[in-house]
Order: C-alpha cells, then structure tokens, then sequence
C-alpha cells in the first residue's frame, strides 16, 4: 500500500508543511499493512470490521473505499465482515455500515 492517498485531506498539509511526520506516518501505515503473514487484503478486511464497530460514518466510509480501491474488495466481502460487526458490536453498528456500503456501490 505504499503508493496510497491518505483519504484525509489534512494529510496533504502535513505533507507539505511537516515532511518529516507525513513520512513517519506513511512508514507506519506500511508496517502495520506490511502482508507479512496475513494478506493485505485480509488485514484492510479487519480494518474496515474494526472501524465499522465503532459507528464513525466518515472512518467508515473512506476504510470500505479505500480497501475497494487498493485491494479489490467487493461489497460482497464487506457483507461477511458486516455479519461480525453484527455479532459483536451489535445492530445499530451493522445497520450504519450497511448504510454506508450500500450508499458507495448503488
């Protein structure tokens, strides 16, 4: 993922301004998706379950678009991950997500 924009738009600033930090995030960004034992896709999967759990409409979003862009994932993928989010964060945590994947592909 090392060639990826960041979906924030502060993070072209900080690009600009503070190379040095906009650097050390990029560099932590491709440690952590670094697909040494789990796949890239596997671990922007988990991401999107991870952020999905926590009702952040805009992290939602920019993670389900993000992981469709750079790593091919369909809405079918994110419906499985949504069957997690159900069962341990609970319904109003899927229903948002679910909101949200279908306000991207329809």
């Amino acid at each position: 993922m090392k060639n990826e924009k960041f979906m924030s738009e502060s993070m072209q600033y900080l690009k600009e301004d503070y190379s040095d930090l906009y650097e050390g995030i990029v560099q932590l960004n491709d440690n952590v998706f670094s697909g040494k034992v789990l796949d890239v896709k596997t671990q922007k999967l988990i991401a999107i379950a991870m952020v999905c759990g926590t009702s952040d409409d805009r992290a939602i979003k920019a993670q389900m678009i993000n992981g469709m862009k750079t790593c091919d994932i369909s809405a079918e993928e994110i419906i499985d991950v949504l069957r997690i989010v159900l069962l341990i964060s609970g319904k109003p945590a899927f229903t948002k997500s679910l909101e949200i994947l279908y306000s991207i592909v329809k």
